[in-house]
């Protein structure tokens, strides 16, 4: 099978990345933690396969992860995660948008007002 024919496959697990709504790689490009010019060379992963960013996500379409240790965001200052909650949350609702869209965005328009205006 050639490379392009395998979809996107989590560098953790191994599996399938499915959709929008389950990517790591998406969710950091639309919140503007990965830059556009190297999308298409970093690996992919689920967002449950990254829990120090999934912790962070409080959606009811989202099963909450938990972690144990230093980045346990239980253990960290409670004002940089409510920002960094509020931040992660947002870019998982947008890539919800994005699933609904059914792949008729462009790419460059997939991130947060913010992140574009960056740019």
């Amino acid at each position: 099978m050639a490379l392009c024919d395998q979809g996107y496959l989590c560098e953790v697990c191994g599996g399938d990345v499915a959709v929008i709504s389950e990517s790591d790689l998406y969710l950091r490009y639309v919140i503007g933690e990965i830059d556009p010019e190297v999308l298409h060379t970093t690996r992919e992963r689920h967002l449950r396969c990254n829990p120090t960013v999934a912790q962070f996500i409080e959606h009811p379409k989202f099963e909450p992860v938990f972690i144990d240790g230093p980045f346990d965001h239980r253990q960290l200052d409670p004002s940089y995660v409510a920002i960094r909650r509020q931040m992660i949350t947002r870019g998982f609702v947008r890539l919800l948008e994005l699933e609904a869209l059914g792949g008729e965005a462009d790419v460059m328009m997939y991130p947060l007002p913010e992140v574009i205006a960056r740019w």
